[in-house]
């Protein structure tokens, strides 16, 4: 992420360390910018979480959505997803310790969205 615009004597200007490849940004923003990931992440934050009542958390994502989610979370290393010995069988899902690693930044998205003027939170 150093990308600079340079310009030289005549005024033309040029692109040094240029990023050719995903920056660090867009790198983090692949792995948890997809829609429900972060909201899945900081609901399971308090400890582990039964996937029904998650998708009961989460208003307005599918199960269909949360489990696509939750299986690339668990890809990825940061959610465990554990079976229950129960009857009938349920399946609760936790935040890794690299997942922990993304509370503290999702916390400060949600103090920022929070503080920004009505209507600039709403989707488009």
């Amino acid at each position: 992420m150093r990308a600079r615009i340079n310009e030289d004597a005549k005024g033309r200007r040029r692109v040094t360390e240029a990023c050719l490849e995903p920056c660090a940004i867009e790198r983090g923003m692949r792995i948890i910018g997809g829609k429900w990931t972060g909201s899945i992440l900081w609901h399971l934050k308090d400890g582990p979480v039964r996937f029904n009542d998650l998708s009961r958390m989460i208003g307005g994502a599918s199960k269909k959505m949360i489990t696509e989610r939750l299986r690339q979370l668990e890809d990825q290393g940061l959610v465990h997803r554990q079976v229950m010995d129960t009857a009938p069988v349920s399946v609760q899902y936790s935040v890794t310790e690299l997942g922990q690693t993304a509370l503290g930044f999702l916390d400060e998205l949600r103090k920022w969205t929070e503080k920004l003027p009505n209507g600039l939170h709403k989707e488009p």
